[in-house]
């Protein structure tokens, strides 16, 4: 696989994130984004299972259902893309056989609309270019299901991750609608995309 020169400078850009995150104290627990009307007129919401030194999601996931929304989990599939797993009580969780560290819900897809959905990033911009981790599966996702392509699309992040440089971006990229830090909700408009 040939990779681009964008490819590459993205790929170098994640290690270097991935370092500087690794050197912060980690805090926060994103709650205040519960307060976005986007969420709060919402019926379905993605999230994700937070590991590591990502954002933690554990309370913000626990609030979502306590709130009596539909709390839907991602699951790579075959395809390199994501299901959406609708969360319940008595769920049960596997390694993903890539990434081991990764825990993925057993359940059947979801079939409805997705309202909002919120993001790992490992930075954002101030356009909306999202960086993530390198796998793709979420871009793939967003841009192959309807409703995820018209959801509200946030990403969680650290105090400092939000880029003042433009991130580089390629076509599959898809841009988000706002970023949550751990004090305040930036939104990002159409015109500065």
């Amino acid at each position: 696989m040939v990779s681009s020169p964008v490819s590459k400078e993205k790929q170098d850009l994640r290690t270097r994130f991935r370092f500087e995150r690794s050197q912060r104290s980690i805090g926060g627990d994103w709650l205040h984004l519960l307060r976005a009307s986007e969420i709060s007129t919402s019926r379905s919401i993605a999230s994700y299972l937070s590991y590591g030194d990502e954002p933690s999601t554990v309370l913000l996931n626990e609030k979502i259902v306590s709130l009596g929304k539909i709390l839907l989990l991602p699951r790579t599939n075959r395809h390199g893309g994501i299901s959406w797993i609708k969360w319940h009580p008595h769920m049960e969780y596997e390694r993903d056989k890539k990434r081991k560290n990764l825990m993925q819900p057993i359940g059947d897809e979801f079939e409805g609309s997705l309202d909002v959905v919120i993001l790992p990033a490992l930075r954002v911009d101030r356009s909306g270019v999202r960086l993530g981790q390198g796998g793709g599966s979420y871009d793939r996702a967003l841009a192959q299901d309807n409703s995820a392509a018209k959801s509200w699309k946030v990403a969680l992040l650290h105090d400092e991750e939000l880029s003042s440089e433009s991130l580089p971006r390629e076509s599959h990229d898809v841009l988000i609608d706002a970023v949550a830090l751990p004090e305040i909700l930036v939104r990002f408009k159409a015109t500065d995309r």
